[in-house]
């Protein structure tokens, strides 16, 4: 029963904004983002579980790829919307960079810091432990977040970039397919569906994924462009809208499907499905922005950073390494969360370029500190790089 309730409410978000977005009704700018926000939030529960029920059917490497998009589709769908508005209208690049570092902030802020401490507090234990086959994604994200660091320096995103991102992706992509893939045991929605049959299955997959994907579609741009007006109308900075409210609506069913996986005494399972997506925000999303921004503009400029933006981005980049450094020797604390949660909530509270900057500071002195105080950490970063992820993945199998 609890189910059918959870897929009934699922479908009433994304009908709400379908029944809106079709009757020629006119929304005032707060309720639109509000009625599209909740539309994109459904629709990001249903493709989580149109993936899950996907990996019954497809080839291995195939449904690594697809999952690795399709966790992270609706936080594209805003983010490029902004890159290619930006091309008719400069204004859109410092949204659409704001969106970008706000969605990353927010995964390893929050997402990763809640897995932690709903464990504890459901298990009383104080960390968590990765599986070896997880170095292919932190190592992936260390080049991303080494490479990351050149942005600021440049103040501008170009297809040079773009280059190097997707880049990296790809090596991501062909080393995870190397990996050992085990299917998954499914729960909830999913569970329930497998129950009627391959059949049913596979066209229900097939019925959710168009579903999900029409939803994003016509709630992307009504969502975006709320936002920015509900700013305007109560005096809101618009930038601020973008970078925290967007991704949250993209970001929030991700996090709740990890947080019950980690009340269910699944932690690694968890922090595995958070560690990807980050690897993709950080890889094809960044990388897809200058390219979106020039098929826009109809010319091969670069995406120019105001001082702002590079702040933004620098501020990112350094969390980023943080985030690598804790989990190169593939276990998490509850300290390691914590101090994760607390620099991330309270940065939010400072609102002076200064402030973007000591906190940009703090976490690399941090990341540093960390590698050369505790040895498992040392090793776990010295491990990442001395011989191929994918062939200890493979090795270990």
């Amino acid at each position: 029963m609890a189910n059918w309730v959870w897929v009934g409410s699922t479908f009433f978000l994304c009908l709400q904004w379908i029944v809106f977005r079709f009757s020629g009704a006119h929304l005032e700018p707060h309720w639109e983002a509000l009625s599209a926000g909740m539309g994109i939030f459904g629709a990001a529960f249903i493709l989580s579980w149109a993936a899950e029920l996907a990996q019954k059917d497809i080839p291995q490497a195939l449904a690594i790829a697809l999952l690795a998009l399709i966790a992270v589709l609706p936080e594209y769908a805003v983010d490029m919307y902004f890159a290619w508005s930006a091309g008719t209208d400069p204004q859109y690049t410092s949204y659409a960079m704001a969106n970008m570092t706000g969605a990353n902030r927010l995964l390893i802020g929050v997402g990763w810091a809640a897995v932690v401490i709903t464990f504890w507090l459901k298990s009383g234990r104080k960390m968590i432990r990765l599986e070896p086959e997880h170095r292919i994604e932190i190592f992936y994200l260390g080049l991303a977040t080494i490479y990351s660091f050149v942005i600021p320096f440049k103040a501008r995103l170009d297809l040079m970039d773009a280059a190097v991102f997707i880049a990296i992706f790809v090596f991501y992509m062909r080393a995870a397919a190397k990996a050992a893939h085990v299917e998954p045991e499914l729960e909830g929605p999913p569970a329930l569906i497998e129950r009627w049959g391959e059949g049913a299955r596979r066209l229900i997959t097939v019925l959710f994924f168009l579903f999900s994907g029409f939803t994003i579609f016509i709630s992307a741009e009504p969502f975006a462009e709320g936002l920015l007006a509900t700013g305007r109308t109560f005096g809101i900075e618009e930038f601020i809208l973008v970078q925290w409210l967007a991704p949250l609506a993209s970001e929030s069913p991700e996090f709740i499907v990890a947080i019950l996986f980690a009340l269910r005494g699944q932690p690694g399972t968890s922090m595995g499905a958070l560690l990807s997506s980050k690897v993709n925000q950080w890889t094809l999303l960044i990388g897809m922005l200058p390219v979106v921004f020039a098929v826009s503009a109809g010319r091969l400029d670069a995406m120019v950073l105001d001082q702002r933006q590079v702040e933004e981005m620098f501020l990112t980049a350094a969390q980023s390494l943080f985030g690598v450094a804790v989990l190169a020797n593939l276990s998490f604390t509850l300290t390691e969360a914590t101090v994760l949660f607390f620099l991330f909530s309270t940065q939010l509270l400072f609102t002076d370029a200064e402030f973007r900057y000591y906190y940009s500071i703090f976490y690399v002195l941090l990341a540093v500190g960390l590698v050369l105080v505790k040895k498992d950490a040392r090793n776990g970063v010295f491990g990442l790089f001395s011989r191929a992820p994918a062939a200890q993945a493979v090795e270990k199998h």
